[in-house]
């Protein structure tokens, strides 16, 4: 299958949908929509907080998905909002960007001069969970339910100093983590690597796409200079559970 701009789009609106249990449509009109999260076959396998509640744009509507009891305690004070102000409700915290191919930037980036690079795919990446430091890469776990599937490395000396893996997150869709030594930063190697195994992926008719903080600018730079270009937005987690990080220091007192 030959991928387009068009195409993954479409791809991408479907992967959300299944996952968030809305219509693909939903995502390219304006206005709030509200659904009631469901495991619905094909999802992307992620673990989901209970109580669950994710919130996403792709830059125009907004698709709260939410278990039943919690979509009914946040329609109300949700559905007169504006998008920002959504996004920053009291009980969200975090959120996702998402990048998917530009189609028209997206090549093959040389390899940096002075490392050796190598490819590794299926079970031969299992040799590579005895090396720490590359927690954004590969799973470390062979009966994860989102299967690392490929993997580029580069050594220098003896050494594995940056990785770039894929992982079997749908059928549709394959996501890319990186992971490069901190002394070895700033030499290429990440958009190098990004961008010749999101190559690798598109060829096999597959979506690549890659994921960071909102706040990671860092990384948000290598998904830029690796060829891609952001796609869609979404809530990290929510408080219900009481895991908000400063639980016990928001009582400030001026």
């Amino acid at each position: 299958m030959e991928l387009n701009k068009s195409k993954i789009l479409e791809i991408v609106r479907k992967q959300l949908a299944i996952d968030m249990n809305c219509n693909t449509e939903d995502f390219v009109k304006d206005g709030i929509v509200f659904c009631e999260a469901k495991l619905n076959k094909g999802r992307r396998m992620f673990d989901r907080q209970s109580p669950f509640l994710e919130i996403t744009t792709m830059g125009k509507g907004i698709v709260v998905s939410a278990d039943s009891d919690i979509l009914a305690k946040v329609k109300p004070l949700l559905e007169n909002k504006t998008r920002e102000d959504i996004f920053v409700a009291p009980f969200v915290f975090g959120h996702s960007l998402y990048y998917i191919p530009d189609c028209n930037r997206l090549k093959k980036l040389p390899m940096p001069d002075g490392f050796n690079f190598y490819i590794k795919e299926g079970k031969e990446i299992h040799d590579l969970y005895k090396i720490s430091g590359f927690e954004n890469a590969i799973q470390y776990d062979i009966n994860h339910p989102r299967p690392d599937v490929i993997v580029i490395y580069a050594m220098y000396d003896n050494e594995i100093v940056a990785m770039a893996g894929a992982s079997v997150d749908s059928n549709l869709m394959w996501q890319i983590g990186i992971d490069v030594l901190l002394r070895f930063r700033n030499k290429g190697l990440a958009t190098s690597l990004v961008s010749n195994l999101a190559t690798m992926i598109m060829e096999r008719g597959i979506v690549p796409y890659y994921g960071t903080a909102s706040s990671n600018i860092a990384s948000q730079s290598v998904a830029y200079k690796s060829g891609f270009t952001p796609t869609w937005m979404c809530s990290y987690k929510n408080t219900f559970d009481g895991t908000a990080p400063y639980d016990n220091d928001i009582k400030i007192v001026f």
